[in-house]
């Protein structure tokens, strides 16, 4: 695809985000259901991605801002939008999106503290990558660098969070939830988003990758309600113990490799903007990693 689908919808007038976004996306993907091999064909989309903003955003003081001093420039992290409808979409029958797109610096910065989510879509199935750049050829080929132990850290706390929110037995009458609640005795997709987790940090720490539609049969039945509840509160006290287990027992390093990251993101944005020696100052150990890891990206475009 020669556009992204931000740049497509907001040309037709059914977005509006920042007039600096469409035009400077680098990587696009969907996420969800489609992502996780489970979609039962329905038209949601959950879109997320990053884009590279104004260098006067990145490097405020390229424009003459002292940080902290006088009124300071407001900057960009995200431009988000839920419920964008295209009527047009699938013959007719419509697509509704939900767009997630980054500063290019915060998408990074959420990657590298292991979010789960942010994680996902830089790991998403080939399919699932609906426009992407040379930079975001260079993230994703470098999505390995961002694993780390702790990342269990994250995951747990999410997996919790969905825990909680399963046994949640407040929902809106009418609404998905009300609905499973009454059929299944609990919200189905929290319990699917709980086993999902797990399953995730699991290959993370074990097999330093990430696969997400790999667990796809058994994420169907569970949206299917072939799990109960008491299945899926098993499964996560016996995933719990193990994962600590693995976390303890796991050779990946423990924390990010900050540095590495960093030269990765330098090395992006001097793609984009140019010569970054105005911007910042780069030192000569960072100039050097910079050169390796080039040349590492470039072996391995030469072996896809």
């Amino acid at each position: 695809m020669t556009t992204s689908r931000v740049q497509q919808l907001a040309k037709r007038g059914l977005i509006k985000p920042p007039p600096y976004v469409p035009g400077s996306i680098q990587l696009e993907v969907i996420m969800g259901s489609e992502a996780y091999g489970v979609s039962s064909g329905d038209s949601d989309r959950d879109v997320y991605g990053f884009c590279v903003p104004p260098k006067s955003l990145v490097f405020p003081h390229t424009a003459g801002a002292i940080h902290g001093f006088g009124r300071q420039k407001q900057g960009f992290e995200q431009f988000e939008k839920h419920g964008v409808l295209d009527k047009t979409a699938l013959g007719g029958r419509g697509i509704e999106y939900d767009f997630s797109i980054y500063n290019i610096v915060k998408y990074f910065r959420l990657v590298m503290e292991g979010n789960p989510n942010m994680l996902d879509s830089l790991f998403v199935p080939q399919r699932c990558i609906l426009y992407i750049t040379k930079i975001g050829h260079m993230v994703r080929d470098a999505r390995h660098m961002f694993l780390h132990k702790g990342a269990w850290f994250k995951f747990k706390g999410y997996s919790f969070s969905q825990m909680k929110k399963m046994k949640s037995k407040n929902p809106e009458p009418g609404s998905k939830r009300y609905e499973d609640i009454q059929r299944y005795g609990f919200d189905l997709k929290y319990g699917y988003h709980l086993v999902r987790l797990l399953n995730e940090i699991e290959e993370i720490l074990t097999e330093h990758n990430l696969t997400l539609d790999r667990n796809r049969e058994q994420l169907k039945s569970i949206r299917a309600g072939d799990w109960t509840a008491e299945q899926i509160q098993q499964y996560f006290e016996r995933k719990e113990a193990e994962l600590e287990a693995a976390y303890t027992a796991s050779t990946l390093r423990h924390g990010p490799d900050e540095a590495a990251i960093k030269t990765l993101l330098l090395q992006c944005l001097e793609e984009y903007y140019g010569s970054l020696e105005k911007c910042i100052e780069v030192p000569d150990a960072e100039r050097a990693a910079l050169r390796a890891i080039d040349a590492a990206l470039e072996k391995v475009r030469h072996r896809l």
